[in-house]
């Protein structure tokens, strides 16, 4: 399983870089990614942001919020 500071990591990288990521998900300040990292996880209004942007699905992004669809089944 992918810690929360590599699927941030991921996220980055996939969107071109912190400025880039920043500006996919229509923030202001890449300080705001970057808290992303310090606190280990996505805040839960950008989830879906960030799965339309990137198309990494919202249960590997925030698993504690959205059960994998193997879970739900």
């Amino acid at each position: 399983m992918e810690t929360a500071a590599n699927l941030i990591e991921r996220i980055v990288d996939e969107l071109g870089g912190l400025t880039k990521a920043t500006e996919a998900l229509g923030l202001t300040n890449p300080s705001i990614i970057a808290n992303w990292r310090t606190r280990g996880r996505v805040p839960y209004k950008r989830v879906l942001d960030v799965e339309s942007v990137t198309g990494i699905p919202r249960h590997e992004i925030r698993p504690d919020i959205y059960p994998s669809p193997a879970e739900v089944a």
